[in-house]
């Protein structure tokens, strides 16, 4: 081939959509293609692809190209995307994947199917090994669905359509922002793009390496009069999964400088999807030893499977593990998200903290009847007054259930000293596959 000819084929790439979104991801001048030349049917494959750095960090992506054949899934598609997968394996990078496309060219009929099959499987064995993040931008329905909610988070578009049905029946953003399918849902492609380089800066390039660092910068109190942001770096707080599971929020955020997992519970029963979404949250920073920040403030959980498979998810987890006990952490909520069940390194309190087996006013009826021997209308006072003094997190720290009691201006500087002491932390594991809860 005539370098003119090599050369119209490279500006005609660079002229697409899908070009220009990877060119708009990756640093300046650092996006590398792979496969560029490659070809299917009569015209050129239907997806970019290739590396480059994201505020320096090595990262491999791909974008369906709806400017060639509407980005249409094909074999010569799924080659380049389970190159970018075999490459990222080898050398232990990121995958961010970028989807745009009308559907498959159906004409291949098998090898459409065979080169599905091939891409899902690459991205199943990279789970927990490299962070995979999808960008839905447009279009992605059917089997490309499919691949998209396999990675770790998924990004949209306000404008684009998710969905296994190719009749876009449940595909806007909305509805996959509020089943869980979305992480973060942005008001267009620009801010999607940008959102994805943002959550590369907060994750390891792979499991086997430690997070990002940045400079420790204090909080910035918003105002909205949540503890996180009273604590976690100013500006570091990254929202995952808003839409889904009301009583529990998950963010990423930084902590003197490190990159930390935070899971909230504001007060209210863990229905099935904030648990759904907690114990999700919590397997992902375990896969990648991003430390887990739990406040707890729960009066235990709504439905009983789902509270087993958070338990499970907290006890498994070997990464650095902190509770905090803002308020009520009643029974099983306590248990799964603070005690032992949790197998947290450390547990702190906040001194009006309530550490109880069952609800106040329970407890005040079955360890101290004479409490409750009052008017219907003042027995919650009697009971809240009983918790202050039987149930309270000194109590705790006397039995040895809480490590340390602390008021909040001073929670901050201790979480950090906590994080740089469990560091070096190491757990060995049971030789199994994995757990079936």
């Amino acid at each position: 081939m005539s370098t003119e000819k090599i050369d119209r084929a490279r500006a005609e790439i660079a002229s697409t959509s899908a070009y220009k979104i990877l060119t708009d991801f990756f640093d300046a001048d650092s996006f590398c293609e792979i496969n560029a030349l490659a070809k299917s049917a009569d015209g050129l494959a239907e997806a970019v692809a290739g590396f480059g750095t994201v505020e320096g960090a090595p990262v491999y992506a791909f974008a369906q190209n709806s400017d060639v054949c509407g980005g249409a899934m094909s074999k010569a598609q799924a080659a380049k995307l389970k190159k970018i997968y075999d490459l990222a394996l080898k050398t232990g990078a990121p995958v961010v994947g970028f989807f745009d496309s009308n559907g498959g060219r159906l004409t291949q009929g098998a090898e459409l199917l065979a080169g599905c099959g091939d891409v899902l499987n690459s991205a199943a064995s990279l789970s927990g090994v490299v962070p995979q993040i999808s960008v839905v931008l447009g279009n992605c329905l059917g089997t490309n669905a499919l691949n998209a909610v396999s990675a770790d988070i998924v990004i949209m578009s306000k404008k684009a359509k998710l969905s296994l049905s190719v009749t876009e029946e449940n595909a806007d953003a909305d509805h996959n922002y509020s089943n869980g399918n979305a992480a973060i849902v942005a008001d267009d492609s620009d801010k999607a793009i940008k959102a994805a380089r943002e959550l590369i800066l907060y994750l390891p390039s792979n499991n086997l390496t430690m997070p990002p660092q940045s400079f420790d910068e204090q909080p910035v109190d918003d105002g909205c009069g949540c503890i996180v942001t009273r604590i976690v770096d100013g500006g570091s707080k990254l929202k995952l999964f808003d839409g889904f599971g009301e009583h529990a929020k998950t963010r990423l955020a930084r902590l003197g400088g490190q990159s930390v997992g935070v899971v909230n519970t504001r007060g209210e029963a863990l229905d099935c999807a904030s648990a759904a979404k907690t114990a999700r949250f919590v397997r992902f920073c375990d896969a990648f030893s991003i430390p887990v920040i739990t406040f707890v403030n729960c009066p235990g959980f709504e439905a009983l499977g789902s509270a087993a498979r958070l338990a499970s998810a907290y006890a498994e987890a070997t990464t650095v593990k902190i509770s905090v006990v803002t308020g009520k952490a009643i029974g099983s909520a306590y248990i799964a998200l603070a005690g032992t069940g949790a197998n947290a390194d450390v547990v702190y309190a906040l001194p009006d903290a309530v550490i109880s087996p069952v609800n106040t006013e329970a407890a005040a009826l079955i360890m101290a009847p004479e409490v409750m021997k009052v008017p219907v209308a003042k027995q919650k006072a009697a009971a809240d007054k009983f918790a202050a003094e039987k149930l309270s997190a000194f109590n705790a720290a006397q039995c040895g259930y809480v490590d340390d009691i602390t008021e909040e201006q001073n929670l901050r500087n201790l979480l950090i000293s906590a994080l740089d002491m469990l560091s070096g932390k190491r757990v060995p594991t049971l030789a199994k596959k994995h757990s079936t809860i």
